[in-house]
């Protein structure tokens, strides 16, 4: 099965790769997403977690512009807003068409339901989760954002209270004996002979956040596994690809 160059198998061996074996169901589902939506495991479109299939903001996106989204707009609503506690609510209006009416979405952030990591984008954070839910709304996607989970972006939740012990897997470290995502994308870098300052920048725009440090463990993974399938099966585009983020040399007069 096949759809705009994705497929179930290559989604499901990226999948396994990932986060190990999936069970029927979690695989049944991943081959609807594909053919549903062309959803890529290699370009970041889902994540897995705790047995769930979860949606990217990247995805979304993506997603809508293929439908041909006629516009998304945001607005800050200041009445449930505070910006002294660092509390951001949006609302996100998505336009399917001329015709569209708009579908309507919520996100709030504060520093309670956000990680450490993007402490102080709450702004950002909200927006992100209104867009959302609002393109979820809109084209009927019946999956959770990834952006959109309390416990995975470090809110407090029942079970961390329960399990004050447990320590959430760091981005380059490992909690599991797995390699360390740092060392896994030097080796690529090296293997490939890329520029490791394009990497990174092209790695940030790839999982959405401002740096690369500020990407969740999952995200990286799948950058990781992106970087590799690309370079192996196509060096010079990926290559193009890295160019396009390097910075214009000012020449002085």
């Amino acid at each position: 099965m096949k759809r705009n160059g994705v497929s179930f198998r290559s989604n499901a061996r990226l999948a396994r790769q990932l986060w190990g074996i999936p069970s029927r169901i979690a695989l049944r589902g991943l081959r609807e997403l594909t053919a549903k939506y062309s959803l890529s495991v290699a370009t970041g479109d889902l994540q897995f977690l705790d047995g769930r299939w979860y949606v990217t903001h990247s995805a979304l996106l993506r997603i809508a512009e293929r439908r041909r989204c006629l516009g998304i707009k945001t607005a800050i609503q200041n009445h449930l807003s505070d910006p002294h506690a660092n509390r951001w609510v949006f609302k996100a209006t998505v336009y399917k068409d001329i015709l569209s009416r708009g579908f309507v979405g919520y996100g709030d952030a504060d520093p309670s339901n956000v990680s450490p990591l993007v402490r102080g984008a709450e702004m950002r954070v909200a927006e992100t989760r209104a867009v959302n839910r609002a393109l979820r709304k809109a084209y009927g996607i019946g999956l959770c954002s990834v952006e959109e989970l309390g416990w995975l972006t470090g809110s407090p939740g029942p079970a961390r209270e329960r399990n004050h012990s447990i320590k959430p897997p760091h981005a380059n470290g490992s909690s599991n004996g797995q390699p360390r995502l740092r060392d896994r994308l030097c080796i690529l870098i090296r293997q490939y002979n890329l520029d490791p300052i394009l990497v990174k920048a092209y790695a940030a725009d790839f999982c959405g956040t401002p740096t690369l440090k500020e990407a969740s463990r999952e995200l990286i993974e799948s950058f990781i596994v992106h970087l590799d399938a690309s370079a192996k099966e196509n060096r010079d585009t990926l290559l193009c690809k890295l160019n396009s983020y390097a910075q214009p040399v000012e020449v002085k007069s």
